[in-house]
Parts: structure tokens; sequence; C-alpha cells
């Protein structure tokens, strides 16, 4: 079983990362701030414009199989660094031919659609139990979207196209995001619905910086295994997207990115005072917010909880990687159906 390793965040503009003998040393304006081992690491992120890496460092990154990613200080993926691709040829030219084959991707769809929306109706239903003293009006409406959800997952199940199981998605996630203000304890940061690209509120620029953590780790897991990222099987390509990556982060989002941001807001460790506007009216995080969301995310992963397939205790932050080497194996063909991740 693989081990689960740490993720390095940089998020101070002006740092140098630089190799010093087996580790990685962040320096800024000729002072070291920190120094770790690069066998201890599985990848390292960071964010903002003004952030350099050594050549020396990037080579031995690469042929360590560390990924080193640059985003921009809003969480947008500039580019990636890595080694050779992993796995065998093999299996990317079967997930080519599954990945055109509109029947086999959408029996890996259904399966993800499917464990998507029951987390996040899983999600809803711990809300509505650990704080039962809320008005009437939120339990009723809870528990109308929790219905609908239950009924998008029970269809999804047998969804005869892709276009179908696109609607019942969007028909969970309307219900889903219908109420999710109702899972917010902290008045002043106010949710009505789910936007992006750019966020225009707090709840939702948090949201997003969590599902872009999400996506780098489902991204790198994937690769990980030998399969291409850029190919998916219910998001469709699209030159520069990870559509697979989507893809599997769909099963987890709700577990581990929305519930991260309920804590960190519920637990007043974020607040309004975190976000900024600009003059465009998008929302974004403070690098201190950035720091203290990587900080818990960290600690989220160190977590652990029994799989329900393999019936094993894992790390939280182990299953990208072991749904990435499930999803392999039914593309091979060793696995008659790819197994979603349901949480309990």
């Amino acid at each position: 079983m693989k081990k689960h390793l740490n993720t390095l965040y940089v998020t101070r503009d002006d740092s140098l990362l630089s190799k010093d003998g087996e580790s990685v040393s962040i320096s800024r304006h000729g002072q070291r701030l920190l120094r770790l081992p690069l066998h201890n690491l599985e990848a390292i992120q960071t964010f903002g414009w003004n952030i350099a890496a050594t050549p020396q460092l990037l080579a031995d990154c690469a042929e360590r199989g560390i990924c080193v990613s640059q985003c921009n200080p809003h969480g947008k993926l500039l580019y990636r660094i890595s080694g050779f691709s992993h796995g065998n040829v093999l299996l990317r030219r079967q997930q080519y031919r599954v990945a055109d084959s509109e029947q086999d991707s959408l029996n890996i769809a259904r399966n993800m659609v499917s464990a998507k929306i029951l987390n996040a109706r899983l999600l809803l239903q711990r809300q509505r139990r650990d704080h039962s003293e809320a008005c009437s009006i939120a339990a009723t409406e809870l528990s109308a979207a929790e219905h609908e959800m239950a009924r998008c997952a029970r269809l999804s199940r047998r969804a005869a196209t892709s276009a179908e199981l696109l609607g019942l998605e969007g028909n969970a996630a309307e219900a889903y995001f219908s109420v999710f203000s109702h899972c917010l304890q902290v008045s002043e940061l106010r949710f009505t619905h789910r936007n992006r690209r750019p966020p225009k509120d707090p709840v939702n620029a948090l949201l997003s910086f969590a599902y872009t953590l999400l996506a780098h780790d489902c991204r790198s897991a994937l690769e990980a295994v030998g399969l291409d990222a850029a190919v998916g099987f219910y998001h469709k390509d699209r030159p520069g997207r990870p559509s697979l990556a989507l893809d599997l982060m769909e099963e987890l989002r709700a577990p581990l990115a929305d519930r991260l941001a309920l804590t960190l807001i519920n637990r007043r460790q974020i607040s309004i005072s975190d976000f900024s506007r600009d003059e465009n009216g998008c929302v974004w995080l403070s690098d201190d917010a950035k720091r203290c969301v990587l900080t818990h995310w960290q600690e989220r992963k160190a977590d652990t909880i029994m799989h329900p397939f393999l019936n094993e205790k894992i790390s939280i932050g182990m299953i990208p990687h072991i749904q990435a080497r499930l999803l392999a194996h039914h593309v091979r063909g060793s696995l008659d159906a790819y197994p979603p991740m349901y949480w309990h």
C-alpha cells in the first residue's frame, strides 16, 4: 500500500525553493524559512506570482516523482512540472478506448455521480442531526432536499444517456446548494447559490479554493497510477482541462472540500475579514486565510477512515490514490465495475 506523504504548500511571494542535499530549502530575501526532507513529500504546490524554484530542485523532484505545481494567488493552475509518465502505454490505450465508448464511459460515470449525490446528502443529514435545535423551516427544507437527492441518486444508477445523467446531477446539485446556507452557523457569511470563475461571495471563494486543492490531489493520484488525467469518462475532453481528475473528485467534493469549508466557517477559524473584493466584484481569500485552509487540509488528510470496498483502515489523504488505482483496475478489466467511495 502506498504511504501517505505530505504536500508542501508555499504561499509567500519572493520565495525561492532550492535543493539542499536531500532536502528542499525555502528562503526569502536571503533568509531561510524552512527545510524539509524530499522523501517525505509527494508534491509541491505554490500560490503566487513571484515564487521560483531552482533547476536542480525541479530535476530532482521529477526524478523522485514529486510533482511541482504553480498556481496564481487565487488558486488557478498555471503549470505543472513532473517526470516521465507512470504506468504503461497499454493502460492508457485502454483508457482511450473506454472513453470513446459511450456505454463504457456511462457505466463509470453513473457510479461516480450516484456516489457524489449520496455523499452530499449524507452531509446534509449530519447537519440536520447535529443541529436538531434549528428552526423547523430549515429542518423541513433540508429533509425535502435530501428526498430529492435520494431520488436523483436512485435514477442516476440507471440513466440511459450521459445527457440524462447530467440532468440528474444538476437537479441534485440545485437541491443541495439551495439548502447549503442552513449548514452555516455564522450569520455574517451568507450563501445563496453556487457561483465560480470567479466567486462572488466569501463562501463560494472558500469552496473554490478547497476544490482546487482536491483537484490537484486527484490529478496527481491519476498520473501516479498511469492514467491520463486529461481524458475523462463523465467530463468531456477540453484543451487544458483535467477531465478525469474532475471525474474522480466528484464523489469527494462534499465529504472533503465542502465539509472543510463548513468546519472552518462554523468554528470561526475563517471570518468575513479574511476575504477581499476587487473592483470587478470578485472575492478572494487573504494569504493568512489560505495558510489556515492549507493547514487544516493537511490535518484532515491525516485522519483515518475505513474504506468501504477494501474494508481496510486508511488515511483520508490516501483516498484519491486508492480510487485512482481501483479505476485503473476497472479500465484494465480486472474489476467488473468501478467502486466509488461511499462515505459512512
